[in-house]
């Protein structure tokens, strides 16, 4: 499997050096990225946020624990470290499915599999963490995070969307959630995509859309990432809202994520 080419240029050792000094030399950051059977172009955001990262100077470990994620190797149970392909300088993959289940514990968690992958890649600065909502639940299971959804321009992907949303409101009893929507940026539908799902996650869950990011599918591969990616990625990696951010909860201010 092929994540793409990743931006590079972006990255300075300056970036790199402030966020290690800002969120721990030695503690890997992880973000859960909940699956979307629905969303066609998932590896796309993948790749975007690998971008992102590398944009920032990070090297980012992909765990890819999707229902339709390849299989893992053979030997994942017993030498993971040789299981992880490096993909480019700045991103690795791990196949991963149906793996955090084979390290399920008595309470029905799974993050022996977290501190497994911690052992097994110490050169990763970020985990990026894609699996259904269940695993990630078990994964994760009353840590604090932010689950980072995916859309697209269809009523069955963001249909989905608001399932995966609810899924992970009720268990792990996750509230605060952002959002990456795979759609032409000026289509017709796209500015009430994010702002449609915000409002029903706060009316009926009490949940919230934090940030709401559009990905382009024909943007160009090679461009420098998003400067709202950048900035969710950043707020990602921190949990919430970097310190001095003015970011208040979407779609208050969605005319900015779009």
């Amino acid at each position: 499997m092929s994540l793409g080419t990743t931006a590079a240029a972006g990255a300075t050792d300056d970036q790199a050096a402030g966020l290690r000094r800002l969120f721990g030399a030695t503690q890997r950051r992880f973000v859960a990225l909940a699956h979307n059977a629905e969303v066609a172009l998932s590896t796309l955001a993948i790749d975007r946020l690998c971008d992102a990262a590398a944009a920032l100077g990070l090297h980012t470990l992909v765990v890819d624990a999707a229902d339709g994620a390849p299989a893992p190797h053979e030997m994942a149970l017993l030498d993971l470290p040789s299981c992880i392909e490096p993909l480019s300088p700045e991103v690795s993959y791990l196949a991963a499915r149906g793996l955090p289940i084979r390290h399920v514990d008595t309470r029905g968690r799974c993050g022996g599999f977290l501190q497994a992958i911690e052992h097994a890649a110490p050169h990763a600065d970020l985990v990026l963490v894609h699996a259904g909502t269940v695993d990630l639940a078990r994964l994760f299971a009353e840590q604090r995070m932010r689950a980072l959804l995916l859309g697209a321009d269809t009523p069955r992907a963001m249909t989905e969307a608001y399932a995966a949303l609810k899924r992970l409101s009720q268990r792990p009893g996750w509230l605060a959630h952002d959002l990456l929507i795979v759609a032409e940026p000026r289509g017709p539908r796209t500015a009430r995509l994010g702002e449609s799902l915000a409002q029903c996650a706060e009316r009926f869950l009490g949940a919230v859309i934090h940030d709401c990011v559009v990905i382009d599918p024909d943007a160009d591969p090679g461009a420098a990432p998003d400067a709202r990616l950048l900035q969710l990625l950043r707020a990602q990696l921190a949990h919430d809202p970097l310190p001095g951010s003015a970011a208040k909860p979407w779609p208050q201010h969605a005319g900015a994520a779009h």
